[in-house]
């Protein structure tokens, strides 16, 4: 979102002070609920139409999507960030409630905006599209709803398709998740049929949230985001107290106090509210002008004596990547960049690195491919940012012969052989849903990228498949092969399960004796004779030739396992000879040999930009 805010708009907060008595709501007539699915299941549009029926935006302002603020989001039909609306709805018992929702991501990469919302609520909305019916992602969000003890409204979305099912769906819902299938409420997002029925099971079924408005201030921040104009700016779930405009606040882990300057809540347009109460969600602007000043899962409390909360439960990246700028010159650029997306982005972590080859840089652990590619569009996009990077890796563990514990992101970090006991790959517990004639298919890609079956378990419709798979296996192109073998009808859930031992090595890509860093690579043992062939092969095509012969090699330690040349220019210098003894052209060969073995020993070879654009980004495996 950059530095856009999170009103419609973009609009900057004001600091005028609101006038006027504290009125706020009775806790027992709020409810905070999170929307949660598989991806494209509807959680967006069915945003749209609560918004649109609880008149948060008037029918000029309406647009579809309308919570998926980033252009990235709207562009590609997926949501990133999780977004939160407050809606007021008066029931058919005659009360107005105050209605926070929250549209969460589908995709398994954004796990964790779903679990930060769901902390922040006491129900939630699981959507199923009852064409489509029960998928990988929504086992996923059921479980982390019911480890947090949040209420689960089974819906059924598209209803209104002709190829809806819904008693088949209600049945997987009941079969797969363990929900009563009476519960399923048939609504249409995309025309409203059903929503105010929705809506009336909301109050009645969602529970109030706790806390006690009398007790000192305890706010989590479930989110947060950088203003240039007033600095960081959270969204809180006040859990207990209040807080009112002109109030001292402190964010626990930092000991920093500040003045409320702003709070309010998004309808989805920016609302002032001269306070925030327990039980209610909405943001905080404080002037908080230290980017890490108010990080995502601390507490903002009144005072020194009031003990924080307990926080949202930090999640390990699963992949890394080093990100370098084209330009080395836009290094500080980048890193003020990441700085603002971290804030916004709290499963993004980094570190600064250096390579040789491409510069100073930062290693980024994120949660997958996906993940991955959204920090990378976003960087180019909201800020202008020409970025290259490099293949990404997993953490392995590796365990040496001083009984210490290492973890092994990059290629830098790989220990010596002698000093090596063991190393570990982390590997995760993948849950696949597909149809029954697809499950061939699946099992035998599963064995391909070495996994080993836990479980198969036939359902009506579906066939659920339980594996456990190496992470490294799993972020190559899994999901892509996955779906090129089951035509798209298979959905895939992991969570990481452990570790397991690996024959692991580091893999170096020398140019004419010298090892470049910033090509070496993690990679299995059996694989990298295959894998070091085709890193020269490519290198080769890439590389341009200079006036002597330059050897390309890929090599394990001391040992080589391939290698390519690129033959030298050749230079015509006998040209000037015409006629005579033969000698006299031998002589000027024999000179331009020697030369060319001499210069073959002190010549220093380049390697354009272009080649680590090719190679880092192309699947050579």
């Amino acid at each position: 979102m950059g530095e856009q805010g999170r009103g419609v708009g973009g609009h900057h907060p004001s600091t005028k002070k609101i006038t006027g008595p504290l009125l706020r709501p009775s806790a027992d007539r709020i409810r905070n609920i999170a929307i949660i699915a598989h991806i494209d299941h509807g959680k967006s549009t069915l945003a749209d139409r609560l918004i649109q029926i609880c008149g948060g935006l008037t029918n000029r302002e309406m647009r579809d999507q309308v919570l998926d603020s980033m252009e990235l989001e709207r562009e590609r039909g997926i949501t990133i960030k999780a977004q939160t609306v407050t809606l007021h709805y008066k029931a058919r018992d005659g009360h107005t409630y105050i209605l926070n929702f929250m549209d969460t991501p589908g995709h398994v990469d954004f796990s964790y905006e779903v679990s930060r919302s769901l902390s922040a609520c006491e129900g939630a909305i699981l959507l199923v599209d009852s064409s489509q019916g029960v998928e990988a992602q929504t086992l996923a969000n059921t479980y982390t709803a019911v480890e947090l003890g949040v209420e689960v409204l089974p819906v059924l979305n598209k209803i209104d398709l002709p190829q809806a099912e819904p008693a088949r769906v209600q049945a997987e819902i009941e079969d797969l998740i363990g929900l009563p299938a009476g519960d399923c409420l048939p609504i249409s997002a995309k025309n409203g049929e059903g929503i105010n029925a929705l809506l009336e099971t909301l109050v009645h079924r969602i529970p109030p949230p706790k806390g006690r408005r009398a007790a000192p201030l305890q706010a989590l921040i479930v989110d947060s985001w950088f203003n240039a104009y007033t600095g960081v700016i959270s969204l809180v779930r006040v859990v207990n107290g209040e807080v009112n405009q002109g109030d001292r606040i402190i964010v626990a882990s930092k000991g920093a106090a500040y003045k409320a300057e702003e709070l309010g809540t998004f309808t989805p347009k920016k609302h002032p509210q001269p306070g925030l109460a327990a039980g209610e969600i909405g943001y905080v602007s404080a002037s908080i002008k230290d980017i890490q000043g108010a990080p995502v899962g601390d507490s903002l409390i009144g005072d020194t004596k009031t003990r924080p909360l307990p926080g949202l439960r930090k999640i390990q990246p699963r992949i890394f990547a080093g990100f370098f700028p084209v330009d080395s010159g836009r290094f500080p650029a980048l890193r003020d960049a990441l700085d603002r997306l971290s804030l916004n982005d709290a499963s993004l972590t980094r570190q600064p690195i250096n390579s040789s080859a491409l510069g100073a840089g930062f290693r980024l652990g994120l949660l997958g491919l996906l993940h991955l590619d959204i920090v990378r569009a976003r960087l180019e996009r909201e800020y202008q940012l020409d970025i290259l990077t490099t293949t990404p890796d997993v953490a392995y563990r590796a365990h040496l012969k001083n009984g210490a514990r290492v973890e092994i992101d990059a290629p830098d970090k790989m220990p010596a052989k002698s000093e090596l006991v063991s190393i570990e790959e982390p590997i995760a517990n993948v849950t696949l849903l597909t149809a029954p004639k697809y499950l061939g298919a699946v099992l035998h890609l599963c064995q391909e990228y070495r996994g080993r079956q836990r479980s198969i378990k036939h359902h009506t419709t579906q066939v659920t498949v339980e594996y456990e798979l190496p992470l490294g296996e799993l972020m190559v192109n899994f999901f892509d092969r996955l779906n090129a073998v089951t035509s798209g009808y298979a959905s895939m859930d992991y969570r990481l399960g452990g570790y397991k031992p690996v024959k692991l090595v580091k893999m170096d890509i020398l140019i004419n004796g010298r090892a470049v860093d910033a090509l070496a690579r993690l990679t299995y043992a059996d694989r990298a004779p295959g894998l070091g062939r085709a890193y020269v092969e490519k290198l080769k095509t890439i590389i341009p030739r200079q006036l002597f012969a330059v050897a390309l090699q890929a090599a394990i330690g001391s040992k080589i396992i391939a290698r390519a040349t690129v033959s030298a220019l050749r230079k015509n210098v006998t040209a000037k000879c015409y006629g005579g003894d033969v000698t006299r052209k031998r002589k000027l060969l024999d000179k331009q040999r020697r030369g060319k073995k001499r210069m073959k020993v002190i010549g220093n070879v380049e390697v354009p930009p272009e080649a680590f654009v090719t190679l880092l980004t192309d699947d050579l495996t």
